[in-house]
Parts: structure tokens; C-alpha cells; sequence
């Protein structure tokens, strides 16, 4: 935050001197978690609840300066996130929210996980996400659809830190198992190519099988009995425990298509191995 203060002058205005000197001390004089969370809901809630004016005249400072710095040196990652961010959703808050949130670039195959109450905004790209049982999805940016900006600042963790990546274990033949730190749930992803097949042992619990790309044929097996089915992108199936599934994957003809891709997401094995 100490780096956003100083290369971004123009949020001052918003935050005002007092909220920006604290800022700075936080990485100057090491605050404990405690006090640093309290500046930074101080700083982020003063952004979110400027009013739109205010919001839109920032923004306007902010660009004229990034285009016309941008013509003597490169911007940075996250400022030319912000650029891009002010032509998607001009004049929205959310662009300056950004200089508070980490910048994560994920390859294919990586993954990330959130806990609760951690803001978090989607820019581009395909991904799969899955999400706890949850009573609300709070919303302030980025987005045309309702927004509660006093409940979002008054709920979030405003922890610090870099999020955790994972890159996936192998548990089967063409098998990644993503597993955070909690036991709602872990997330298997399967890219089986075509012509071969593959065989997941029946889950303790209850899944959920989407199939993101290519084509198949899916074997749902239960004692001595063997349920057959089609599967194609953009199915889902619900699992129950106990299930041993094979599939085969094929390219339905089209020779454009070289693998099936699956994502099941279950409980956390974790929760049956205490």
C-alpha cells in the first residue's frame, strides 16, 4: 500500500492526508495485523463510498497521467490493468479498487482459492469456480448488478499477503486434485485425450461431474449394475457417494477435438480420513 500511495497522488483526495500517512506506516514502522487491518478498511471504505463525482474525477486524473506517462515509459502491470479496467467500466469505482487488490495472472492448469470474505474480481480469460454453500455474494464494482458497498467494506478480512496458487497433485491417470485448506469442498480436473479412457473411484460423499469441453461416453457403475451415458460439453451430472465412474473419450466426429475435459467437484477428502 505504501507503493500505491506514493505512484498514485491522486487518491489522496479521496482518502485524505491522515488515512494516507497511516498507510505508509504500515510498511515503514511494521503495524500489527490488528491496527493495519483497521487503516486499510478506513482507506478502502473512504474509495468505495466517494461519491461519483469524486470517483469520476479521480479516474480522470489517473488516465490522463498513465496515457501520457505511457509514452516515455512502460506502465506497470497493474496500471495498465487500470486502463483497460477504466475502458470496460468507465467512471466506476471498481477500476481504483484495483490498486488494493492483488494482480494474479493464472497459467492453464493453476488455481487459486479464497477464503470468505476476501474481495476478489474476474477479468478475462475461462475458468471453473467453485464455491461454498453461501447465504449472500456481495457486489460494489466492477459489475451491473446490485450494489451493496457498505455491507461488502464492513464484511471483508482486509488481510494482507500474496494468494496461494496451486498447481494440482496427481491422484489418477490424467487427473489433477486441487485441494484448499477447508473442507467444503476439493476440485478434480481430468483432460483425458481421445481414444483413451479413464476410471474415478467412487467418492465418500456426493459430486458434481461438469463436462468443459469434448465428448464421451460415461460409465456410472454400482455393484453389478452399469448405468450408460453420453456425455458432451456442457453437461453436468450429479454423483452420488459410493459411484465408480469410467469414461471413454471420443471426438464425436469432430476431428477438431482431441480431448474430453471434466471437472468434479466433491467434499474435501480430507474430512473423511479424521
Amino acid at each position: 500500500m505504501k507503493c500505491v500511495i506514493e505512484d498514485v497522488p491522486e487518491l489522496h483526495s479521496l482518502l485524505g492526508e491522515s488515512v494516507a500517512k497511516v498507510l505508509i506506516s504500515i510498511a515503514l514502522c511494521h503495524l500489527n495485523k490488528e491496527v493495519a487491518k483497521v487503516a486499510l478498511r478506513a482507506a478502502f471504505t473512504a474509495i468505495m463510498a466517494a461519491s461519483e463525482d469524486e470517483i469520476k474525477a479521480v479516474l480522470y486524473q489517473i488516465i490522463f497521467r498513465l496515457l501520457n506517462e505511457r509514452q516515455e515509459r512502460t506502465l506497470s502491470k497493474k496500471e495498465q490493468l487500470v486502463l483497460r479496467l477504466a475502458e470496460q467500466y468507465p467512471g466506476d469505482v471498481g477500476v481504483l479498487s484495483a490498486f488494493f487488490l492483488n494482480y494474479v495472472r493464472l497459467s492453464p492448469g493453476e488455481a487459486l482459492y479464497l477464503d470468505a470474505n476476501e474481495p476478489h474480481a474476474y477479468i478475462a480469460g475461462e475458468c471453473v469456480e467453485c464455491m461454498a454453500t453461501s447465504d449472500n455474494v456481495v457486489r460494489a464494482g466492477l459489475t451491473t448488478k446490485y450494489r451493496d458497498t457498505q455491507t461488502l467494506c464492513a464484511m471483508l478480512s482486509y488481510k494482507q499477503g500474496r494468494p496461494q496458487v496451486l498447481s494440482g497433485v496427481p491422484v489418477y491417470p490424467y487427473t489433477k486434485r486441487y485441494s484448499p485448506p477447508f473442507e467444503e469442498f476439493e476440485v478434480d480436473a481430468s483432460i483425458v485425450p481421445t481414444g483413451h479412457s479413464l476410471s474415478l473411484p467412487a467418492n465418500c460423499g456426493p459430486s458434481v461431474l461438469l463436462v468443459l469441453e469434448g465428448c464421451g461416453t460415461m460409465y456410472q457403475v454400482f455393484g453389478s449394475n452399469k448405468h450408460v451415458t453420453e456425455v458432451k460439453r456442457g453437461d453436468t451430472y450429479f454423483i452420488p457417494a459410493g459411484i465408480k465412474l469410467d469414461i471413454v473419450s471420443d471426438s464425436g466426429g469432430n476431428p477438431e477435438v482431441d480431448a474430453l475435459h471434466l471437472y468434479r467437484a466433491g467434499v474435501n477428502s480430507d474430512i473423511f480420513s479424521t
